[in-house]
C-alpha cells in the first residue's frame, strides 16, 4: 500500500512560511534540489492544495525551456510534468495537464488512492497538510529544517489534542546546513 508522505521545509522555530507567505529564507542549492528530485521522482503523485499547486503550475511546466534554468532545476520541470497531481480545492475551476481537482479530503477516497498501484504520495501545502493531519492520514514525514529563525509565520503543525508516536527512520545533513528528518508512524 502506498504511503502519504508529508514533505515540507521549516525554519528551526517551526514555521513553513513567514507572516506574508515569505519563503525566501529556504536554502535550496543544487545539492538539496537534486535530493528533492531523487525523492520526488519516485512518487506516484503529488497531493497539493490550491495555493501550492498554482505557485508550482505557474513556473514548473516550462522551467526547462529557459536556458537560465539548468541542472536540477531543469530536471525537476520534467518530474513536475510527468507526476500525477491531485489538487484539493473548493474554488479552482480547472487544472493543468496530468492533474485532477478534488473538492474535499474524504478519508475513504484517500484510502482508495493509497490502495491504487504506484509510488507513495507526496503531500504539500499548509492547509492541506493540516486537513490530512486532522483526519490522521499522514503515514510518514520528511521534514527539512533550514538553519534560520524567522520568529513568526505559519507553523508546520497546527495545535492538536492528538498524540502521534513516530519512529525516526534517518537523518541527513546537507552542505548548506539544512537537516532532513525522516519519521514513520510508530
Amino acid at each position: 500500500m502506498r504511503k502519504i508522505i508529508l514533505m515540507m521545509g521549516v525554519s528551526l522555530d517551526g514555521f513553513i512560511e513567514g507572516p506574508e507567505r515569505q519563503i525566501d529564507w529556504h536554502l535550496v542549492d543544487d545539492e538539496l534540489h537534486q535530493h528533492f528530485n531523487d525523492e520526488l521522482r519516485t512518487m506516484g503523485g503529488f497531493l497539493e492544495g490550491r495555493v501550492t499547486y498554482e505557485l508550482m503550475e505557474d513556473f514548473w511546466p516550462t522551467a526547462d525551456a529557459d536556458p537560465a534554468n539548468a541542472g536540477p532545476t531543469a530536471e525537476f520541470a520534467g518530474i513536475w510534468r510527468d507526476t500525477p497531481k491531485y489538487v484539493y480545492s473548493r474554488t479552482l475551476g480547472r487544472s493543468g495537464p496530468n492533474s485532477v481537482i478534488v473538492r474535499e479530503v474524504v478519508p475513504a477516497e484517500v484510502a482508495a488512492l493509497k490502495a491504487a498501484p504506484g509510488g507513495d504520495l507526496c503531500l504539500g501545502g499548509a492547509d492541506l497538510a493540516a486537513s490530512f493531519l486532522r483526519h490522521d492520514l499522514v503515514d510518514a514525514y520528511r521534514i527539512y529544517i533550514h538553519p534560520v529563525l524567522i520568529g513568526r509565520g505559519r507553523p508546520l503543525f497546527p495545535p492538536s489534542a492528538t498524540r502521534t508516536p513516530l519512529r525516526l527512520e534517518g537523518t541527513r545533513t546537507f552542505g548548506n546546513g539544512v537537516v532532513q528528518l525522516r519519521y514513520e508512524r510508530a
